[in-house]
């Protein structure tokens, strides 16, 4: 140890340099030691140098006294030094911010602030004559009139701003959100998307900001948890609304994905706020065997688990109707043992398209016929190319006919119709050893084509408009009332001999300049009838005892299904003015959704009478959806969640996804 018995004066010791500076160095280490920053103290000469021992630790030195030549106090001290304002040193431009006592410098100029260790005469000078070099030979007078200004006077408004992390999560969140709208690959975000944008802010801005694009994370794994969080605000929004609501319908189907696992979807129809939305409910892989009471666990351990209601489901629409027996079919008995105020709706769409498929045997071979033509040229690949450089060469309209499926109910119109604009162009290609190339010869048999291309084209339209969202039975049953009036009316012309209502057959007939035989005459009239009669099989006239939900306005006498208080509602509303002129402005299901909270209880029956779903269209829908998201190429996908963003109708709110997470770091 330095410090000794001796009583050797200091003031000798102090006159060898070297030792002098071992004994400031000795005292600076201790005093930097000490764990309670206690100071050393320099005392009189009358005292030994001596080392004192901290109570807390024996080990620890607290203070150091030493005698001095000079009765004066010196102290050592770990606290940084703070500098103090001058009013001098506006003569630099510079004003304080912050505490006075421990200012900040800051430019009347440029508003910048520099650290308290800046307020030195010339670091302020410096910043002045580099920064602003125009006004380094201005005197205080200026500055100080510039700090006066109204406009620095003015308190500065408070401005909240995202850190980058934050702003790089929201980003992150968005990008993911269109990536799973767009149905692509998560690997795009980091292999497409991230360098584009680079790009595009280098060249639009500069450099800098194209490294802040980098705090982006858009890798395959923190898309993918991007969009599960994005699908989990969706499903909590559409909770909280199906809790509150008044009842829903639902609709389901189910099908096989392309790596075999059966996929269930649920969609649900309901009242929120003034409109009736249409939402997916449950998008779920069936994982052990798909049965009727599968099916219905699945869907029954959604509702449960988010207590949902049953007594709220008013109705459920499916593929299966009152005669079929499947699992489909199953789940449906399930659901209404435990809703017994449910009702079951067969798919309109599926009743047209089975009603269609009634013709006579002359049209339905035909029919026949020409698939096995279109088969015979697009099951060879060859044959394809060599028929599109014909079309070229020939300058025909089209290159290439379309392959007709049964599963497709739309593909039966559109390829007749191409395969009748085609003919002659397949008269030249078709080789005569084929058995059916003397059937593009035949007029006989070119006409029943004509015909029955223009009799599906037409049912595709109707089968097109009922297709859709917020389709209503009413919206099916009106169209479908017309096409039977449309039916009769072209049986009725064809027994005329009046073609014009058939564009193709008419224009074929002008063609080869001839007329219809009767036996084709009577069995387009035959098809017509039949198809008339077929229709009214599936979709029944009934006594409609919910006309007034269609237009309350034509009631004259109470509806039987109306109670006496429900009538006089009714009665008061369709005395309201203006109410009778927003049921010309808004569509059905809108208008009695706004009427609610004026009129409630007869508004309420009448939402009830529109939630049941029409058709499956929906359903149709997400499995195309499906199908073009979960491909061969990405058959691990847990494609649930991009169903959930894709076929949903509500935004998910991001910056409440942001606000939850307690730690706003860009790779999370």
């Amino acid at each position: 140890m330095f410090c000794t018995t001796t009583s050797l004066p200091m003031d000798l010791l102090l006159k060898q340099g070297s030792l002098k500076q071992e004994v400031e160095s000795f005292c600076y280490q201790i005093v930097s030691e000490s764990n309670d920053q206690k100071v050393g103290i320099l005392q009189s000469e009358d005292e030994q140098l001596q080392p004192s021992v901290s109570k807390k630790s024996e080990g620890e030195l607290s203070r150091v006294k030493f005698m001095s030549g000079s009765n004066k106090m010196t102290t050592f001290s770990k606290k940084p030094k703070r500098r103090k304002y001058d009013e001098s040193y506006l003569s630099f431009g510079f004003t304080y911010f912050g505490n006075r006592d421990a200012p900040h410098a800051q430019c009347v100029l440029c508003k910048k602030i520099l650290s308290n260790s800046s307020l030195a005469p010339s670091k302020l000078r410096r910043h002045l004559e580099t920064k602003h070099a125009a006004y380094k030979d201005k005197d205080i007078s200026f500055f100080k009139q510039h700090l006066d200004s109204p406009e620095n006077n003015k308190p500065p408004t408070p401005k909240i701003v995202n850190t980058d992390n934050e702003s790089a999560t929201e980003a992150s969140y968005n990008v993911s959100y269109h990536i799973a709208l767009s149905g692509e690959a998560h690997t795009i975000g980091e292999l497409l998307i991230k360098p584009c944008a680079k790009d595009v802010v280098m060249r639009m801005f500069d450099e800098q900001y194209s490294k802040k694009i980098d705090a982006v994370q858009l890798s395959n794994s923190t898309v993918a948890r991007r969009i599960k969080d994005l699908a989990a605000d969706i499903e909590e929004e559409l909770v909280c609304r199906l809790k509150v609501c008044d009842g829903f319908s639902l609709q389901l189907d189910e099908s096989a994905d392309v790596s075999g696992l059966a996929v269930l979807l649920v969609f649900i129809r309901y009242r929120f706020n003034k409109s009736i939305e249409e939402d997916l409910l449950l998008c779920e892989s069936l994982q052990s065997n798909a049965t009727g009471e599968e099916i219905f666990n699945c869907i029954n351990s959604f509702m449960q688990k988010h207590e949902i209601e049953w007594e709220k489901c008013v109705d459920v629409c499916s593929d299966a109707s009152r005669a079929t027996d499947g699992k489909i079919a199953e789940a449906v008995t399930l659901i209404k043992y435990v809703a017994p105020e449910s009702t079951n709706s067969h798919c309109l769409l599926y009743r047209h398209a089975l009603a269609v498929k009634i013709m006579p045997t002359s049209l339905k071979s035909v029919l026949d016929q020409a698939v096995q033509i279109i088969n015979y040229i697009k099951a060879r690949p060859h044959q394809s190319r060599l028929l599109k450089i014909l079309c070229e060469e020939m300058g025909a309209q089209h290159t290439a006919l379309l392959l007709n499926t049964e599963v497709r109910w739309l593909t039966r119109g559109k390829v007749l119709v191409r395969l009748f604009e085609l003919r002659r162009e397949l008269l030249v290609f078709m080789d005569s050893a084929f058995r059916l190339s003397d059937c593009l010869t035949n007029s006989s048999w070119l006409l029943r084509l004509a015909y029955l291309a223009d009799i599906f084209t037409k049912l595709n339209e109707v089968n097109l408009s009922m297709q859709g969202k917020n389709v209503t039975v009413f919206t099916v049953f009106d169209k479908m009332s017309s096409l039977l009036r449309k039916l009769e009316f072209w049986a009725s012309s064809v027994e005329e001999e009046n073609f014009d209502c058939f564009p193709t057959l008419s224009d074929f007939l002008t063609e080869i300049n001839s007329t219809v035989d009767k036996d084709i005459c009577s069995a387009i009239v035959q098809h017509l009838r039949g198809l008339r009669s077929t229709l009214l099989k599936y979709f029944p006239v009934t006594n409609d005892s919910n006309a007034w939900v269609r237009n309350p306005f034509t009631v004259t006498v109470k509806p039987a299904s109306l109670v006496a208080r429900d009538y006089e509602s009714l009665i008061d509303l369709t005395s309201d003015s203006q109410v009778k002129q927003n049921f010309s402005e808004l569509s059905l299901n809108d208008f009695w959704s706004s009427l609610i909270q004026e009129y409630p209880g007869i508004a309420r029956r009448a939402v009830r009478v529109l939630l049941p779903f029409a058709t499956m269209h929906l359903c149709e829908t997400g499995f195309s959806y499906y199908a073009a998201t979960k491909t061969k190429y990405r058959k691990r996908l847990d494609a649930a969640p991009h169903m959930r963003i894709r076929l949903s109708n509500i935004t998910p709110n991001i910056k409440r996804i942001c606000d939850k997470k307690t730690q706003k770091h860009c790779s999370h």
